[in-house]
């Protein structure tokens, strides 16, 4: 088991690391909007969909990395007047008991769209269109990867349980 979460927090240590460099191209993609929209009246067709398909990866990809780090929002009043045990425990029941049921839904649900996108061929109904498919395959990778990163979550806490006296 101790494997098992280590490869997790691993792999999502990586695909955030990496999937930081995202910002580079979108900074890229605006900057060329606003430069051809302000400076030269022209703007593009295709720019906005693009910021929003390179954020929304961005995004997806990075869920499971903000989750090892604890960088999501979180109400800690009622927590922090814990002791460490109680705390722990805390967290192994909302992981069991909403956690991973509800991501593991979103997980599902994300799966199958990005199937069903596939199976299509979906595109954008804009002028530019751009394949969906793709774009909606990374949403699934990325609610994947914060599944996978809750159930290491739980292997640790549980760990830290026996561990704590």
């Amino acid at each position: 088991m101790m494997k098992l979460d280590s490869a997790i927090d691993t792999l999502n240590e990586k695909i955030g690391f990496y999937g930081s460099y995202l910002v580079l191209p979108l900074i890229a993609v605006v900057g060329w909007e606003v430069m051809m929209r302000y400076g030269f009246n022209a703007p593009t067709s295709w720019a906005f969909e693009m910021t929003v398909f390179l954020y929304g990866v961005h995004y997806s990809i990075a869920l499971g990395y903000a989750h090892k780090h604890n960088t999501h929002v979180a109400i800690d009043v009622f927590e922090s007047r814990l002791s460490e045990r109680s705390r722990t425990i805390l967290r192994i029941c909302t992981n069991v008991v909403l956690f991973l049921p509800a991501i593991g839904l979103l997980t599902f649900y994300t799966s199958q769209l990005a199937f069903f996108s596939w199976r299509q061929w979906e595109h954008a109904s804009s002028s530019w269109a751009p394949a969906l498919y793709p774009y909606k395959t990374i949403m699934a990778i990325g609610f994947i990867l914060l599944l996978l990163q809750g159930i290491a979550k739980l292997i640790q806490d549980i760990r830290s349980l026996k561990e704590i006296h």
